[in-house]
């Protein structure tokens, strides 16, 4: 059984001397316990479906399925374990696809070893968490214009959690809180908290606000809004 309160992780990279520094990092956490490590993107996978862990540090590059791969299929394989990215690369281009790919952050292997703590745990609690080296980088494109709009868009919506995405989606598809609980399979009081989580998160005034930030990310198809 799970030991109550802590943190389960599981490590994926193809460097087994990596993994080894990761999970002597992690074991100096009373609140942190590595329950299994991978040697690519595909057994990943297949770990996290028979250990359930609450968050997955993937390697950016690997065999057999990289780690932005994987990312993308943790969405809809284990929607529940959130997502850190862990690699030697900066290039603004990773940085952004891990976060397009679902992660809810992302490290730099050069970094301070408790920043590896804080990610686990900032990820665990439902939030973001980039090194300083990256967030500096993102602060510089911004700052220099240099992001498109659905690159800072997809930046934005980042912390939401999948189901608070879903959320935003349908609000971006002009459906009503009553109409998203019945798409959703949820009570209305529910999707309204949802809805008030989102503009908060997203530090947006209103829905049609949130709607904008939703198109402009590409969380909404067309037909999307169609019974």
């Amino acid at each position: 059984m799970p030991q109550s309160g802590v943190i389960r992780v599981l490590v994926a990279d193809d460097e087994v001397m990596v993994r080894a520094g990761v999970k002597a990092i992690l074991a100096a956490a009373p609140d942190i316990e590595v329950v299994a490590e991978a040697g690519d993107g595909r057994e990943a996978l297949g770990l996290a479906r028979a250990h359930r862990p609450d968050v997955a540090l993937l390697d950016i590059r690997m065999p057999v399925l990289d780690g932005l791969g994987a990312a993308a299929e943790f969405r809809r394989a284990a929607p529940d374990t959130a997502v850190v990215m862990l690699t030697t690369f900066s290039e603004d281009e990773y940085i952004i696809r891990a976060l397009d790919s679902g992660a809810s952050g992302f490290l730099l292997k050069s970094g301070d070893p408790y920043e590896l703590m804080a990610a686990v745990r900032a990820a665990h609690g439902g939030a973001s968490y980039l090194s300083p080296q990256v967030a500096h980088r993102l602060i510089q494109q911004v700052s220099g214009g240099r992001m498109t709009r659905q690159a800072k868009a997809k930046q934005r919506i980042a912390a939401l959690s999948p189901r608070e995405r879903e959320v935003l989606a349908l609000v971006g598809a002009g459906l009503s809180n009553a109409e998203i609980a019945q798409r959703l399979f949820l009570v209305e009081g529910t999707v309204k908290a949802y809805v008030s989580a989102v503009l908060s998160r997203l530090e947006v005034k209103n829905r049609v606000q949130a709607a904008l930030l939703a198109y402009q990310a590409g969380l909404v198809d067309e037909g999307a809004g169609e019974a």
